[in-house]
């Protein structure tokens, strides 16, 4: 597999964690030349003056069969992959584990994302694809700003815990209220009630608690694009998730808008 990769100024983590890669995994390494400093021999690069775009072009194109954003900055290379994919918005999904090793995927995880329930849905649908993929349970759980016992402490707590409960009943979910530690240990799936939250939740787990982040796939594109937080000490994990989702894609594993 020919794996694009972002190289942005922060690069000697990312180069340093290509020696330790597959050998059957191709790294083609997308930087301007100052940004591309000695790499193992196996890599290949693509020097342009907008890595970003190039990246996206040639991931739409097939010219690599995936593509992590590595260090390139996220808001030029989101924007040139939604103006190469044609899609108005993005939709990611983080593959994270917590400090005991269990598995999950979480989202909305841009501050930006997931601020209605509509889009929080279709989140949760396209997730729920991805953990068939990857092998998680498919239980999705869906998160509020309290228990329904905190009903009328506060509108905001209100709002969440309604739009929950209309989330969980059209998808097929289960509102796990505010009780995020229960929901990993049966859902494969856990939606957060903003972008925010989802964030923090991230942060939280991979910065204070002894989690790690494995990336997180795009998933309301046809191509393999896994984004990457520079809160991730290293970027492997992220490089060997689209290494693999690209594998069953190529084998024709079904999927859905993934």
């Amino acid at each position: 597999m020919r794996i694009g990769i972002g190289v942005g100024r922060e690069s000697r983590r990312l180069i340093s964690c290509l020696v330790s890669l597959p050998e059957d995994l191709v790294p083609v390494l997308y930087g301007r030349r100052e940004s591309l400093p000695d790499a193992p021999s196996r890599c290949e690069r693509a020097v342009h003056k907008e890595p970003e775009h190039a990246l996206a072009l040639d991931l739409a194109e097939g010219q690599i069969d995936a593509a992590v954003r590595g260090s390139l900055p996220a808001n030029e290379a989101l924007r040139a992959l939604k103006s190469a994919m044609e899609v108005e918005r993005l939709e990611r999904v983080a593959l994270l584990e917590t400090g005991k090793g269990r598995k999950f995927l979480l989202a909305p995880v841009g501050v930006d994302e997931g601020w209605t329930v509509a889009e929080r849905i279709s989140l949760a649908k396209n997730a729920r694809s991805l953990a068939t993929v990857i092998g998680l349970p498919t239980e999705v759980g869906i998160l509020s700003g309290g228990r329904l016992g905190d009903i009328g402490r506060h509108p905001a707590v209100d709002r969440t815990l309604g739009d929950a409960e209309l989330i969980a009943r059209l998808i097929g979910g289960r509102h796990c209220e505010i009780l995020i530690e229960e929901a990993v240990e049966s859902c494969g799936v856990v939606i957060a009630p903003d972008g925010i939250a989802g964030n923090l939740i991230f942060r939280t787990l991979v910065l204070l608690g002894g989690g790690r982040g494995h990336g997180a796939p795009v998933v309301n594109i046809h191509r393999i694009f896994v984004d990457t937080s520079r809160a991730s000490p290293d970027y492997s994990n992220a490089i060997l998730l689209a290494d693999s989702l690209a594998k069953k894609h190529k084998k024709g594993i079904n999927r859905t808008e993934l």
